[in-house]
């Protein structure tokens, strides 16, 4: 049985001893040790495989109420530490080797490409064309409070300062004595946040990724690429590229949000210039102290005449154009009349003198100087811009189909809304192609089209480099995108900006070919969107609206169809990937996934939302988000040149028949069964999700409505507090059970061999039934259900989990989950007799918190220990949602 990495182990021990010892000072020995004897009886319950968790739950039902609190702060805590602990392990460096956990390099990956007989050139011109986006999303379905996760990054530091093997014995325990205050300070400091954030403190989270993360290491990250794509074609990359960029939501996703309304977007779009004029402005401070030399260009000294220092009187004119450009943006965040004379404003006003010293240095012979930190600045300047971050939009087709239904009957050209598709379409391309503009002057719109189109206002007075594009939500027609467009130009947009169908459930996802393909055929549109296409792919929604099975092949397969139309009209298709932390929202890990895209999918480019915690694990630190940026630029380039085999005929007959199984087994439960809902109410802590302060969005799109109104976020959410996982597996248990009864699993285990895509799905599928957990989905029925009829219901999907376990380790050969991936195995029992507790507290709490609804108020330490259990399950089991 694989243990944890000897380095891992230590400083998890290490961690864990720092917290005790804060314990024992606060609240003191007694908690200590019930603490300790908790941890224990969950170990022993643990190692007896059928036991029944009795011992830890009694245990637990003898807490007083003063010690509920600091009990189940401490198992949370303890997560938070083994999650920081294996982050840095990801990245650690010591005695000159790399850890266990370390991503393969550029120069691997271009190496084996060229011996699998792509020409050097291809290679160069793949990478330099190279386009991947980054979308973060929702910041704050962090559970972690921002406070806390600044003290585990300085912990972090801690951990690798520890790891130098020359300290004398003084500098560490110097080392150990700070670590031990950042834990204790940890352990003093509420984890929970009690006010929801609102969607500029998103945005203010996802601009501090960048200053604390992104910034070091983007340039970091391109001096690799730089050097690996020089080793293996002779070239580097242009100046110019980009081949990474970052986007947000944050501030302009107004899907089914209130809260995001056009001033909330004007003011994160100046923030953002604020943030970035901030950052740039201490570049330019620490290079102008460095380029002191005198020789330089005549280019150059045509703007500088005969000063000795002419780079410094370049950097220093720049300096002052960022002071100016800061002040006015924080004027304009705040609402206030600026002037906007001598600003930063267009891209090229930073690009062009950073470049322009660029050329000087290496015109002098000074090569080397140039490609020092000024090289670096010149690279952000082109990745993150004036704006810092591109931000997109997104609203409901709905939305702009009532904004141009309203303007179309004040004008009196007739009723929009009762138009056919074809009908909308021509109207819409009339208007496109006329001069004249749509909207009257004096027009008063109802309130909820005047936000569409003020909306549209603050869009089209941005830089392109500030935007990214403009998602339609709940797309399903070419009528979706055209009215957007129209909106944008009405607004005084002055250049074609990428507009986004985004194809949610499954009819959508089957229908999105066909839409495409109506939308490609119209001339003008081709024109428009200047042959680049760029469409989303919803995982969340079209999961919970088919499951999981049905869900991934139907998101194949429309990839499939929607490369191929594109190709037909000979237009290059971007396929924007919806994907959350958790496998039930298309999550695991990212190179499997990249690889097991359709062949001819990714194409050079490729675009992801990065959400909630997912951020913080994959570019909380500078080495991390290194890391994470070769991570999925390998994938995307081996996936463009050595593309995956085209799957059989045959398999994808099987996958037909699979997930025909599956789809209607999983709707007959979460559709069909009257009970289901109940059940899902009352066996999970959906209702008490709104306790938690995760995000500016409400839990639900509308206030009313059963599980198909409820968000993709808190769906997986409540399911996954109680190890159940029902999302990520209902359907699938049936369909390989159907499998295993015709004696197909031979049939399966060739498309495993075969067929990246299956092989990923089958592995995705054993993740998450290792994190599913019968004893603890038990245990929650018998605190929380009272309904016979509901435990009937309740006794079958624990059946069925249990089957589809079985059916797994038979398709898969092996005696018990996760055999390949013993690392992962042995963390998720290294974090068992710490999550257990919290579980069977959070059951327990759920119960107090229901009998005191509508009776009495909740007790505050009740509330408190509520929260604070979802928050270290979440840490537990690493996602949210």
């Amino acid at each position: 049985m694989t243990e944890l990495h000897p380095d891992l182990r230590e400083n998890v021990r290490l961690l864990g001893e720092l917290l005790g010892q804060s314990i024992q000072r606060f609240p003191g020995q007694d908690c200590y040790d019930r603490i300790e004897e908790l941890r224990a009886a969950a170990k022993a319950d643990r190692l007896q495989e059928s036991g029944s968790g009795q011992r830890l739950v009694t245990m637990l039902g003898q807490l007083s109420d003063d010690e509920l609190l600091p009990v189940t702060r401490a198992f949370n805590q303890f997560l938070n530490l083994a999650n920081l602990a294996e982050q840095y392990h990801g990245i650690r460096r010591k005695q000159g080797h790399a850890s266990d956990l370390t991503v393969e390099s550029l120069t691997e990956v271009f190496e084996r490409l060229k011996a699998r007989g792509v020409a050097p050139e291809e290679l160069h011109r793949r990478v330099a064309d190279l386009h991947i986006e980054f979308v973060l999303t929702a910041h704050p379905t962090e559970v972690a409070r921002r406070t806390l996760i600044m003290k585990y990054d300085e912990m972090s530091d801690c951990l690798e300062k520890l790891d130098h093997s020359d300290l004398l014995p003084d500098e560490r325990d110097d080392i150990v004595s700070r670590l031990s205050q950042l834990i204790t300070e940890a352990w003093h400091t509420d984890e929970i946040r009690y006010e929801r954030p609102t969607a500029v403190d998103e945005a203010k989270w996802g601009f501090a990724v960048i200053e604390n993360s992104l910034w070091e290491a983007l340039p970091r990250f391109l001096r690799n690429l730089d050097k690996s794509l020089i080793d293996a074609s002779g070239k580097g990359l242009p100046l110019a590229a980009t081949p990474v960029q970052i986007a947000s939501w944050m501030g302009g996703d107004r899907d089914g949000n209130p809260n995001v309304t056009h001033a909330v977007t004007q003011e994160v779009f100046f923030l953002g210039r604020w943030m970035a004029a901030d950052l740039y402005l201490r570049d330019i401070k620490a290079l102008r102290a460095e380029l002191s030399m005198w020789q330089a260009s005549e280019e150059l000294k045509a703007q500088t005449g005969d000063s000795r220092e002419p780079y410094r009187v370049i950097l220093g004119q720049l300096r002052d154009r960022l002071i100016k450009t800061r002040d006015w943006a924080a004027a304009r965040a705040k609402g206030e009349v600026a002037d906007a004379t001598d600003i930063l404003f267009e891209n090229e006003d930073l690009t062009a003198p950073l470049e322009l010293c660029y050329r000087s240095l290496v015109d002098c012979g000074l090569e080397h100087i140039a490609n020092g930190p000024l090289l670096d600045i010149v690279r952000r300047a082109h990745t993150f811009g004036l704006p810092l971050i591109r931000l997109d939009i997104r609203q409901e087709a709905a939305r702009h189909a009532e904004a141009v239904a309203e303007i179309v009957d004040y004008v009196g050209m007739g009723d929009y809304a009762s138009w056919t598709e074809s009908e909308r379409q021509a109207f819409l391309l009339r208007e496109l192609q006329g001069r004249r503009p749509l909207v009257p002057r004096g027009w008063e719109p109802s309130e909820a089209v005047r936000e569409v189109l003020a909306t549209c206002e603050v869009v089209a007075q941005q830089t392109p480099e500030a935007l990214g594009s403009y998602v339609i939500s709940m797309a399903s027609q070419p009528s979706d995108v055209l009215s957007v467009i129209l909106l944008l130009r009405e607004a005084g947009m002055k250049f074609p900006m990428r507009v986004v169908p985004l194809f949610e459930t499954l009819s959508d996802l089957q229908g999105a070919p066909e839409a495409m393909a109506a939308l490609y055929q119209v001339d003008w549109y081709r024109e428009y969107c200047r042959g680049r296409q760029e469409v989303m792919i919803g995982y969340s929604d079209s999961s919970k609206d088919a499951g999981q099975m049905m869900a991934a092949w139907a998101q194949y397969q429309a990839q499939e169809k929607l490369t191929e139309v594109a190709s037909q009209y000979g237009v290059h298709l971007t396929l924007f990937h919806g994907r959350g932390g958790t496998v039930g929202r298309g999550g695991g890990p990212a190179n499997r996934a990249i690889l097991s895209q359709p062949p001819g999918s990714v194409n050079g480019s490729f675009r992801i939302t990065e959400q909630g915690e997912m951020i913080r694990f994959k570019f909380g630190l500078p080495k991390l988000a290194v890391q994470s940026l070769t991570l999925y630029t390998t994938a995307v380039v081996e996936a463009t040149l050595a593309p995956p085999p085209v799957p059989k005929d045959s398999w994808r007959k099987v996958m037909d028949w699979l997930t025909d199984i599956s789809l209607k087994s999983y709707r007959d439960v979460v559709r069909e069964n009257p009970d289901f809902v109940p059940y899902f109410r009352q066996v999970t802590p959906e209702t008490a999700l709104g306790k938690l302060a995760l995000g500016s969005r409400p839990a639900r799109r509308k206030p009313t409505g059963g599980v198909e109104s409820l968000r993709a976020i808190p769906w997986i959410f409540a399911w996954t507090q109680m190890r159940l996982m029902l999302p990520s597996w209902l359907g699938s248990d049936v369909a390989l059970e159907e499998a295993a009864r015709q004696n197909r699993l031979p049939e399966l285990r060739e498309m495993m061999k075969g067929w990246p895509f299956f092989q990923t799905y089958v592995d995705m599928l054993e993740m998450v039934l290792a994190k599913a957990d019968l004893r603890i989905a038990t245990y929650y029925e018998q605190t929380l259900v009272q309904d016979d009829t509901l435990k009937t219901l309740g006794a079958n999907l624990r059946e069925r989990l249990q089957g589809c376990i079985d059916r797994l380790l038979e398709l898969k050969e092996q005696e018990r989950l996760l055999e390949d991936e013993p690392v992962f195995a042995h963390s998720m029992r290294v974090r068992n007799p710490y999550t257990d507790p919290l579980h069977y507290l959070q059951a327990e709490l759920l119960r107090r918190d229901r009998e005191c609804e509508g009776k009495t108020d909740v007790p505050e330490l009740v509330e408190r220990a509520l929260k604070v259990t979802m928050a270290g399950i979440s840490a537990g089991m690493r996602n949210t949602g």
